[in-house]
């Protein structure tokens, strides 16, 4: 009987976590920017946590993305309360799966299932059959362990153990916290209490102090993966575990009453009982508790302490338990790096142009910052190409290797830019103005198209990466424009050698950004011809 109850546990756990992927795929780029919807509207972080964790079913996966993302600093402790209650009500959903009647269906969803992921070529069918044999194996996971619980039917000491523990609820709840300790999945505790129906012992008396127990115990995996987090991401693990409990300590005196809604909500049906009363608690403790959040994040700051790290990381390696999302959160970290170099390109051609070095330790610093993040989302980039992703989305992050790569020389052409700079201005070299309104053209031309690339890189959009052909041509020929009427003004004595070399490396430089703007446009117009 256990080793029957561990395969069907061990299939159920499999197919939850293969319908979970086929499902965070099938949702591609809705979920790689999920987070652009956490606002600081509470109901939407609820929203959001609800929606990613029944995508890729797991609360416990959810909340340590969130400890990841407060680790990075994308989320504040507001934002993540709400995602983590969201997550709560988002687990309810496989419960709900597993307790209705519907094992017929488990063959057709097997048979569909293998047929479209052995013969479909297209990711989109093969994410759908992901979906259906996920489903499918799920279901067949939950049909063994009924029948491997259904020899407990006639055994007395099975019996009389249901009714010592019926009898006193803090055993239903410490048993509860116990198996989702071991399993690391409130689903699975659910879904092995809906089994133990078959044997006729357990009702809704029985379950509801081990549901109960089970959302305390799922609290573990987060806080054990916030250990290595700063001050920030662990009150966010607190939070999950201070929800949890407190809900519990709120709901288990108004057990007879939510009892007695389930039973006229489903009287015939204790499976179906206990899915409703797992969605009935997290949705009841979600709004309850949401109006004292700020109360929960002020008792996290008193157990964890109210000294803040800094938070520099980014790209936490908890993302990567979600490729999809941790390649969204990439593209999202490699814009702003992107900006960065952009600005830096602003802050070193205007100090050229006006003769002014105030900016030049910013410039440096930024350009430190530059070559740090280059190398934390290449590291990053290594660690995620390993893990289970399709083809495309491979190619994909293969394409950001040479994204960041531009980027990082651009950075490189501001520093340039920043010593020419220096230079004119510790030898008081002169421009003519002429040559300063040059300057200025070539660089709101340089500026256009390192929009353009960053706007095409951001939103994948096809179309604008090929707009930069134009702005590229036109830096190009304003750079041979600039140089021959400079070597004019020079032949003329109108100018000095020295300011003609910087002049003429300036443009060079800037010609350069251009081209690597151009590189990145490029990058995402072939991922659309390879498409």
């Amino acid at each position: 009987m256990i080793i029957a109850l561990a395969g069907g546990l061990g299939l159920f756990l499999y197919g939850m976590k293969m319908m979970g992927d086929g499902l965070e795929n099938a949702a591609g780029s809705k979920l790689k920017f999920i987070l652009e919807k956490v606002t600081s509207n509470p109901l939407s972080a609820v929203f959001v946590g609800a929606v990613v964790t029944a995508l890729i079913q797991s609360s416990s996966a959810t909340t340590v993305m969130v400890v990841g993302f407060v680790n990075s600093g994308l989320m504040n402790l507001a934002q993540a309360t709400g995602v983590i209650m969201g997550a709560n009500i988002g687990t309810t959903v496989t419960a709900f799966l597993v307790s209705v009647n519907i094992d017929w269906l488990v063959p057709l969803l097997l048979f569909s299932g293998s047929v479209l992921f052995l013969f479909a070529k297209a990711k989109k069918r093969r994410d759908v059959a992901s979906i259906l044999l996920g489903f499918g194996i799920l279901m067949l996971g939950m049909s063994l362990m009924s029948d491997a619980m259904h020899p407990l039917r006639d055994s007395e000491t099975f019996k009389n153990l249901i009714i010592a523990i019926g009898h006193k609820w803090y055993l239903g709840l410490l048993i509860g916290v116990g198996i989702t300790l071991i399993i690391q999945s409130s689903s699975a505790t659910t879904g092995i209490l809906i089994a133990l129906t078959t044997t006729g012992s357990i009702n809704i008396e029985v379950a509801y102090p081990m549901i109960l127990g089970a959302n305390i115990g799922t609290c573990i995996t987060a806080l054990l993966s916030s250990i290595t987090a700063n001050k920030m991401a662990r009150k966010a693990a607190v939070i999950h575990l201070l929800f949890n409990v407190i809900g519990t300590v709120i709901f288990l005196p108004l057990g007879p009453y939510l009892m007695k809604l389930v039973t006229f909500m489903a009287p015939s049906s204790v499976k179906l009982q206990i899915s409703f009363f797992h969605l009935i608690f997290n949705v009841s403790n979600t709004l309850v508790l949401l109006p004292f959040a700020g109360m929960l994040i002020k008792m996290s700051n008193a157990i964890v302490g109210k000294e803040e790290d800094r938070v520099n990381e980014i790209l936490d390696r908890r993302l990567l338990q979600t490729p999809t999302i941790a390649e969204g959160q990439v593209i999202l970290e490699t814009v702003k790096l992107a900006e960065l170099a952009k600005e830096n390109v602003r802050l070193a051609t205007e100090a050229f142009i006006n003769n002014e070095i105030d900016t030049h330790d910013l410039v440096m610093k930024n350009e430190a910052r530059i070559n740090e993040v280059t190398e934390i989302i290449t590291n990053f980039l290594v660690e995620l190409s390993s893990s289970d992703l399709d083809v495309n989305e491979f190619r994909r992050i293969g394409d950001t290797y040479h994204v960041i790569n531009d980027i990082e020389r651009i950075g490189d052409h501001a520093e340039n830019i920043m010593e020419l700079a220096e230079e004119r201005y510790r030898k008081h070299v002169d421009l003519t103005e002429e040559g300063r309104e040059e300057l200025k053209s070539i660089y709101n031309y340089t500026v256009l198209a390192l929009d353009t690339a960053i706007e095409s890189y951001k939103n994948n959009d096809k179309a604008k990466a090929i707009s930069i052909e134009q702005t590229e041509r036109r830096i190009d020929e304003l750079q041979r424009e600039y140089r021959d009427a400079h070597i004019k003004r020079l032949n003329a004595g109108r100018c000095t050698a020295l300011a003609g070399i910087l002049f003429l490396d300036l443009i060079s430089n800037l010609e350069r950004v251009g081209d690597h703007s151009k590189n990145i446009a490029d990058t995402i117009a072939e991922i659309h011809e390879r498409d």
